[in-house]
């Protein structure tokens, strides 16, 4: 059974290693066997990498694209886990599930974890911004 993609215009995606860029037109693609396939919605890059949980996305992520280079990854994934475990305790379950893809190298699924972290987090600091604002307009009131 292949994978069937429709790329927007100009979307970037990265199959098998290789990026590659739709043209000026929306596309119907087919992937007809079992390759790495990352679309660009789905692609953090370093300069985005600006919290903890993206950071963690982004080791992931490498590990699935640039499997020459899984020490250095791992090292990386398993300090951010560590960090996040002692920050935020209650996330263990999902940790764990995650933990357990990236040991068997399964690193799609694993992303698709990370990025449930990362919602988590974003609501999370939305909590604490909204919190501060909330402080400050009954201080100043």
């Amino acid at each position: 059974m292949s994978l069937k993609l429709n790329l927007k215009p100009y979307e970037r995606l990265i199959v098998g290693g290789a990026v590659i860029a739709n043209g000026s037109h929306k596309t119907e693609l087919f992937i007809e066997n079992k390759a790495l396939v990352l679309r660009e919605k789905d692609i953090m890059t370093t300069q985005h990498a600006d919290t903890h949980c993206k950071k963690l996305y982004l080791a992931i992520q490498l590990m699935y694209i640039d499997e020459k280079n899984l020490t250095e990854y791992y090292d990386v994934y398993w300090k951010l886990v560590r960090e996040l475990i002692n920050a935020a305790p209650r996330l263990i379950s999902i940790i764990d599930s995650m933990n357990e893809h990236i040991i068997s190298g399964r690193y799609y699924p694993a992303l698709k974890l990370a990025k449930e972290l990362i919602h988590f987090e974003e609501e999370a600091l939305n909590g604490i911004k909204g919190s501060v604002v909330r402080e400050q307009q009954y201080v100043g009131a």
